[in-house]
């Protein structure tokens, strides 16, 4: 079952996000605390949005995706970016990754947005595979760059 996310939902969601940079092998980079995610999910001016995967038989969160609206000049409309897509490992297998996605696409296609995009790290071949098999392409022409920390901070006082 696909729900959205409740403020109740935040320590489960920071406690998932640490499991996903754990296995992305990166958990110094998720410093993300249960009080950021939940300004940023609920507080006045909610810049992100979550849906939890649910188990049916026992009514834990097992997953969650995390999201937040995009924009296309091309397209003229909004899109969604799937920022964080995970299931705990106990429940993969059991559609809860595909069940997520689909309540996403389904938001786009009443919304009238014209993507859903998410990144994949090269070496997760479990989630590549998955991902193509739902029909999703990678978008081989684009590099994702990022400014962080230091050169943030850098370019950002620049004058």
């Amino acid at each position: 079952m696909i729900r959205t996310a409740t403020p109740d939902d935040v320590p489960v969601i920071h406690a998932m996000v640490r499991e996903l940079a754990e296995y992305e092998k990166a958990p110094e980079e998720a410093r993300a605390s249960e009080a950021q995610l939940r300004e940023a999910l609920f507080g006045e001016r909610p810049a992100a949005f979550a849906h939890m995967a649910v188990d049916e038989a026992g009514g834990a969160p097992v997953g969650f995706a995390l999201w937040f609206l995009n924009f296309s000049t091309w397209r003229g409309v909004h899109g969604i970016y799937l920022e964080d897509l995970y299931v705990r490992p106990e429940a993969r297998g059991g559609g809860h990754g595909r069940a997520l996605l689909a309540e996403l696409a389904r938001i786009c296609v009443e919304r009238g947005y014209e993507r859903l995009e998410w990144s994949v790290l090269n070496w997760n071949r479990p989630a590549i595979g998955f991902y193509e098999a739902l029909g999703a392409r990678p978008q081989d022409e684009w590099t994702v760059y990022r400014l962080t920390d230091g050169a943030l901070t850098a370019l950002g006082s620049a004058g």
